[in-house]
This record gives C-alpha cells, structure tokens and sequence, in this order.
C-alpha cells in the first residue's frame, strides 16, 4: 500500500460502555516516541460506540490526533465490523505503522487486516523501536517457544503491523491536552457482519484476578510443590493486598488455574512490586514479568536466573521465609 502519511496509529480498543481499554492507552507511550522518529503525529484510532469516555482518555494519554468512528453496530466488537472500518479508514490515510493490544479481538482483528492490506503482522511483541536509518519498526517477540527474543522488520511492505502484549508499557502520565478529533461516519450493511453474539459467559475466576492492573503481585512457582504450596503465598498476597500469579509450570501442573498465569502464554505484568517464590526465572517468564518497578526473588538456588532480574534476591525455603516475611509485614502494618 502507498504510504500517504509517515503518521504511527495506534488502535484503542474500547468496552461495550466506550470506555478505553488500558492496552490502548498504554501503547500510546511508545508510540509517541517512534512517531517522533518516523516524522509524523501519533494518532489514536478509536472505534465503539458512545465512545466520548475513550476520545478523551486517549487525548489525555498522549496522541496528537484521534480518527473517531462512533456507531451502534461497533458497540460489540464483530471481525466483520472492525475489519471493514479498519480497512476503510487505512486506506484512505494510509499510514506508516500500526500498533494493536494483543488481546483476543486485536489477535484476531490485526492478521485480518493485515491479510486485506497484503502486509506483515508482528504478533504479541514485548519490545518496539525504530530503525532510524531506514523508518522501519523493529519488533521484538519472544520466538522458539520463548528460548530467545527476536527482531523482526517490515521493509517491504506499509502498514507496519504488530500486536502488542498488554502490560508490556506503562501509560504516560494523564495530562489536560486537546488532541485534533476526526470524525468519520463509516455505515456497515447488517448483513456484512456474518456473527452475533447471543450470550457473554465470563469466568468468575479470571474476572476477578486482574494480574495486568495490579500493584503487587506475589507469584509462585515450581518449588512451592503442590497446590497446598500456593497457601503461604496467598497469606502474604493477603496481608499486602496483592494478587496472586503463578508460572507456567505450577499452572501446567494443575496447581492454580490459568487466570493467575505470568509469562509468555499467561499475562504481561508491571506492578509495583513482584515477589517471585520458588520460581527459576525461565525467559518465557521473564517476559511477562521483568517491566516490574521492584522485582524480590526467593529461590533455594543461588544461582536460579531469577536473581538475575531480581532487585533484592532470599536464597533459602520458601516455606521457612514466606510465613516470617507475612508476621513481619503483619507487624508493620499494626
């Protein structure tokens, strides 16, 4: 496709009541950057409908303009729908680069785009920047099942498109600023759209951990033994209002359920503070966890990789720490 633009959109995905999801807003932090590099305005595209709640988050967020597409039949995200706006409106501005929150609609939504635009897709990155010498996105994905991270770029081809893990960027700071709305009015036919959606089933226990918005987050891995081993664990989550993770290895062993999951097929996480208990520190781990502001490793194994990221590092039994760590935090608190 002909770049008409060396402007960096970056899709903000929005609820059934417009408000904007958190991904959205947070790539608006990188993409601020790279559209400075690449010459051009970072510019929020935000789909949904009564979607006010998200124009003004994602003005406050950073982007200099926003394309605003606001109607009923975007009120619940259709592949359909989404596609045939997307489509429509990139190539009628058609810009250099793309950015979109790996979610499960932006799983889904980024490939069907791309495939209409004959361009490549980057899926679930963890890292971007910009190639200065020659404008091209360098995207960063874990690769051979999450043993190594590579590089990936797009020369040939515009939009440069990727899909970016939730959690992976921190939102920039709100401030009161008034980027430039466009308004595009973009009608899809009802039987355009091939699927409905009859009923929304949530999984309670999934949507009461929201490991992607917590502050501090206690995880447990392979050494707490068992699922009685997450005990100790959820005492100290408890007495510091923290939520409960887990590695891929206690969540495989059908320890904790999926929803507690950190890592490169569990959730991107940035909190405040990260306890890692009894974990070793595997990559596809560390790529969920390693953005954490204060990282405290606890591990029988000196030289577990863990410590490698870990702000503060415990080497000893988890069992014997954790119950004096949570009466100490305990006393504290009194």
């Amino acid at each position: 496709m002909e770049v008409k633009t060396k402007d960096l959109w970056v899709f903000i995905e929005t609820k059934e009541d417009g408000s904007a999801k958190k991904v959205g807003l947070e790539l608006l932090n990188p993409g601020k950057e790279m559209a400075k590099k690449q010459g051009g305005n970072l510019v929020a595209l935000v789909i949904g409908n009564k979607v006010d709640a998200a124009v003004e988050a994602a003005s406050c967020h950073g982007a200099d303009k926003i394309i605003k597409v606001d109607a009923p039949e975007f009120k619940e995200y259709t592949t359909d729908a989404y596609t045939i706006a997307l489509e429509t409106l990139i190539k009628k501005y058609a810009p250099t680069s793309m950015l979109i929150g790996a979610t499960n609609n932006g799983r889904d939504l980024g490939p069907r785009i791309a495939c209409r635009l004959k361009t490549g897709l980057t899926a679930d990155c963890t890292n971007l920047d910009i190639d200065e010498e020659t404008g091209n996105v360098a995207w960063t994905r874990p690769a051979f099942g999450g043993n190594l991270m590579a590089t990936i770029m797009c020369p040939e081809h515009r939009p440069q498109m990727g899909t970016v893990r939730p959690g992976v960027f921190k939102m920039l700071p709100a401030k009161e600023q008034k980027a430039e709305i466009i308004t595009e009015k973009i009608t899809i036919a009802k039987d355009a759209i091939r699927t409905q959606i009859v009923e929304l089933i949530k999984e309670m226990d999934a949507e009461s951990i929201d490991l992607e918005g917590a502050q501090v987050i206690v995880s447990g891995g392979r050494g707490v033994k068992g699922p009685e081993g997450f005990e100790p664990i959820k005492a100290l989550a408890k007495t510091l209002g923290a939520t409960v993770g887990a590695s891929r290895a206690a969540v495989d062993s059908g320890w904790i359920s999926h929803a507690h999951q950190v890592g490169q097929t569990g959730k991107t996480v940035g909190p405040k503070l990260y306890i890692a208990c009894g974990i070793s520190g595997a990559i596809q781990h560390l790529a969920g966890m390693s953005s954490s502001d204060c990282i405290i490793a606890i591990n029988k194994d000196p030289d577990a990789p863990i410590f490698g990221v870990a702000d503060y590092g415990i080497v000893g039994d988890l069992f014997e720490v954790l119950p004096v760590l949570t009466e100490e935090i305990r006393k504290a608190k009194a």
